[in-house]
């Protein structure tokens, strides 16, 4: 790779310092890539999934990295399960929630 790729690759050509976000589904897969991109970037973000075992060994890897992610065991396919992630997320966001991605697949 020429030099001048490697510096522009390295760059971060954009920002999501004081953004907020919200990734369902974000313990595994699709869902774990974009919670890490979002982070990354400099949001604060927080995900839920089903399994409390698979959010904690991601909390893990993600705190080691720096990132600041928070996390809630919801089944999203649960409404009184979504309007307690939605209290929560509003109260650990103070109200403010920049980003959602929805990534719930069910096998």
């Amino acid at each position: 790779m020429a030099k001048a790729e490697e510096n522009l690759r390295d760059k971060c050509r954009w920002s999501l310092g004081g953004m907020t976000a919200l990734v369902t589904g974000g313990s595994k897969g699709l869902g774990e890539a974009v919670v890490e991109e979002l982070a990354m970037l400099g949001a604060r973000v927080h995900t839920c999934a089903r399994n409390e075992t698979q959010l904690q060994e991601c909390v893990r890897e993600w705190q080691a990295k720096g990132f600041e992610v928070t996390t809630s065991v919801c089944d999203v396919s649960s409404r009184d399960q979504r309007e307690k992630l939605m209290e929560n997320v509003a109260s650990i966001f103070q109200g403010k929630l920049n980003i959602l991605v929805s990534l719930c697949i069910r096998a």
